[in-house]
Parts: structure tokens; sequence; C-alpha cells
């Protein structure tokens, strides 16, 4: 039952953190800073982070480093943003860590999607097989594209 409740409250803050997560970098590449997304999507991200260190821990898996990372980037964001109020390099690391950090949160839904779904699960069941790192390569491109216009849009914008 635990588990039950732990799996469905993970993944709602990580669905909430992933879709905050977009309108945050679409936000970045308008030169808009989006203060309340922005939060939204950092504290969710946080506790997707939390959260998936309350499951059963065995070994360490690549799941557990995946948030270990998370941890360590939403620092770095949160010095960026917060303490350091996007002033001069900081602007570009907020833009950085933040999607990185979304990024992080995609590539698990990513994994989560061909572990748990039928149709993708038979595409790649051991998700070392071509549609799996394909799908991954995708993603990839599409968030350094990404970047690239969040970096241009929000530090042409008035900080």
């Amino acid at each position: 039952m635990y588990i039950q409740v732990l799996t469905t409250v993970h993944v709602a803050i990580s669905l909430v953190a992933i879709f905050a997560g977009f309108v945050v970098m679409f936000g970045m590449m308008g030169g808009n800073a989006l203060d309340g997304w922005s939060k939204l999507f950092f504290w969710m991200t946080l506790l997707t982070s939390v959260t998936g260190f309350f499951f059963p821990i065995s070994k360490v898996t690549p799941g557990i480093v995946i948030g270990v990372l998370s941890l360590i980037v939403l620092a770095f964001a949160w010095l960026a943003r917060y303490s350091n109020g996007l002033a001069g390099g900081w602007r570009k690391t907020w833009v950085y860590t933040a999607i990185l950090a979304q990024y992080l949160n995609f590539f698990v839904l990513v994994v989560q999607s061909f572990e748990k779904a039928p149709p993708l699960r038979a595409l790649a069941p051991t998700q070392s097989e071509p549609p799996f790192a394909i799908t991954q390569g995708i993603v990839l491109v599409i968030f350094i594209v990404l970047t690239i216009k969040a970096v241009k849009g929000f530090s042409a914008a008035k900080a």
C-alpha cells in the first residue's frame, strides 16, 4: 500500500514539475523570468528527487544517480536564481541548470515510459535496443536546441 501511494504521489509531482519546466523554458526563450512558474518548477523538481529516495533501496541504481545529480544541479539553480538574483553570469547559470534539471526529469519520464507502457516495452524490453536509444537521442537534441534558444532569449532580456 505504501509503495502504491508513494508511486502515485511521486509520479504526480514529477508530471507537475515537467509541465512547469516546459512553461519556464518557453518563458526563458521569450525573456520572461516567470517567477511563480519558476518556483513551482524548482520545488516540484526538488520534491521529485527527494521522494525518489523514499522507495526501497537495495543498491545504487541509475535512478539514484540521477536523483543525486538532480539535487546537485538544483543547488546551483537555487544559487543562480534565488541567492544571486540572476545577477551577471548567474542568469545563464539559471538557464543551464533549470533546463538540465528539466532534461533529467524528462529523461526519467522516457525511461519509465519504456518500462511501464506495454507498446514501448515491447520495442525495447531491456532499454538497450535502438528504439530507446533513438528516442533518448532525439530528446537530447531537442533539449540542446531549446537550451540554445533559452540562453539567447533570456540573456537578451533585461535582468
